[in-house]
């Protein structure tokens, strides 16, 4: 049970019932969640108790046993553990804005249930229940997870799920809509909220989500919710979280908003459900190293920029500018020479140190994955003459590890797949460009769709460019065109 009674004080109170265990049970609170860091949430928690939850109500003794887990004695409880559950109360404070983390104020509550509802280790399996108390009169309560009897309260199968469904709560804008089998909800809190604003904000969802589900055959959800913070207030939080079934965006304007969504609803597949070994099962207590971010983040965003530009939301030359600016982005960071995209994968969890996200230090995952993306993509094209594409290897990602419940080995799960795609081997790319360091030849990838790119260090604050080579063949225009519009021969 998680009270919202005087949210201007930021602190949501938990009551946690559950069955006890002989002797003792440990409780935990995740250390990390929604972004690759360790934050330690624990440091948040107040006036930690328990006791037994029967008629006399007896307290029981808590111990810390580290920064993050509680041990609570049951050696007093009578002797079947069934005879009587255990309470464990407690206060959290969170008031930080934006979609990687939790808030609660008079304005509104926004919750990434992980960074306040504690678990039993190694009970995570078992069914959880939620209900919501004190909710102010004026205020509504959405989260993508099952209704429960009683009103402000859901349900979920495990702990994990449960937590994967973030919760917004307030007088929020909201409207639904049908598209290619699926249905969505839109939560919006914004400020000044308008029809004409509603009217652009769904038709680029519309194309965006028509667009992604036709490409990977389909919803694996029968519903999804998008909540947006839209609006000069949420600059400061700014940025998307994928959930298994919903996304949560804050963004200054619609358009921002929207282009973040391309990228947020197509992780539905790539990292929610098309996911590295090394990242299953979730380990709330410690960092999970992966050396597929670039695939899982990366190419989201080569999906997210083909998305926008396949659906009419960007022309042809705001595709090309911006893979010029991921282009001069790595370019204009010494680290690119000794820190491989696998390496900045591993180092995610440095990234919440200011000094390491200098450009002699690190690259970023995101930036040159998105690059390797679309160079896999003409890479596969022109290996096919324009018959296959990254289109096929992201569906059979989808068939042989999503839909079979499966995880990928991670640059070298994907590499099989591009193999097996393409017909050829991808050694000695990926050797170079994701496990090395190697420069990207730019010139020679792009070529096969009659690309190529120019840096002008004179032109200031926009140095590269990518255009067409005036005098394509007609196989270079194909693929290219291919690229552009996502369809093979």
């Amino acid at each position: 049970r998680v009270s919202l009674d005087n949210p201007g004080r930021h602190v949501f109170h938990v009551v946690m019932t559950v069955e006890a265990e002989r002797q003792a049970l440990d409780v935990a609170l995740p250390a990390w969640n929604a972004l690759y860091q360790v934050r330690d949430f624990s440091y948040r928690v107040r006036d930690l108790h328990a006791s037994a939850h029967s008629a006399q109500a007896t307290p029981l003794q808590v111990e810390a046993a580290d920064k993050q887990t509680w041990r609570i004695s049951t050696a007093t409880l009578p002797s079947e553990p069934a005879a009587d559950d255990v309470q464990i109360g407690y206060a959290i404070e969170w008031n930080d804005p934006g979609p990687f983390n939790s808030q609660l104020d008079a304005h509104h509550a926004f919750i990434n249930l992980a960074e306040i509802l504690m678990y039993i280790p190694g009970r995570r399996s078992e069914k959880s229940e939620i209900a919501f108390e004190n909710v102010p009169a004026d205020w509504k309560i959405v989260s993508e997870l099952a209704a429960a009897e009683t009103a402000d309260s859901f349900t979920a199968p495990t702990y994990d799920a449960l937590v994967d469904a973030p919760v917004e709560a307030g007088k929020f804008d909201e409207f639904t809509f049908e598209n290619a089998g699926a249905h969505f909800r839109v939560v919006i809190d914004a400020d000044d909220w308008n029809n004409s604003n509603q009217r652009r904000l769904e038709e680029a969802l519309r194309r965006i989500t028509g667009y992604e589900l036709q490409l990977m055959k389909g919803p694996p959800f029968r519903e999804y919710t998008f909540f947006f913070h839209v609006g000069p207030y949420a600059e400061m939080g700014s940025g998307g979280m994928e959930h298994s079934n919903s996304t949560a965006i804050a963004a200054a304007t619609v358009d921002r908003a929207a282009a973040t969504a391309a990228h947020e609803f197509f992780h539905v597949w790539n990292v929610k459900r098309i996911r590295p070994q090394s990242l299953e099962p979730v380990d709330y207590t410690k960092e999970q190293y992966t050396r597929a971010l670039w695939f899982a983040e990366g190419v989201t965003s080569t999906y997210a920029a083909y998305t926008l530009e396949r659906t009419g939301l960007w022309s042809k030359k705001q595709f090309y500018g911006d893979l010029a600016y991921q282009v001069c982005e790595l370019q204009s960071r010494p680290a690119r020479l000794w820190q491989s995209v696998e390496d900045s994968s591993l180092d995610a969890w440095l990234e919440k140190y200011d000094a390491y996200d200098v450009r002699d230090r690190s690259i970023s995952y995101y930036n040159k994955g998105q690059i390797l993306g679309v160079l896999l993509d003409l890479g596969i094209r022109d290996a096919t003459d324009n018959r296959k594409s990254l289109d096929d290897v992201m569906r059979r990602l989808n068939d042989e590890y999503a839909k079979a419940g499966k995880f990928y080995r991670d640059s070298e799960g994907i590499r099989a797949v591009v193999e097996e795609v393409a017909g050829k081997s991808f050694e000695d790319f990926f050797r170079r460009y994701v496990s090395g360091t190697d420069e990207i030849p730019y010139d020679d990838l792009l070529a096969a769709a009659g690309l190529a790119l120019t840096i002008d260090s004179a032109q200031g604050d926009s140095p590269c460019s990518v255009t067409e080579i005036a005098h394509s063949t007609d196989r270079q225009r194909r693929i290219r065109e291919g690229l552009l519009r996502g369809y093979t021969e």
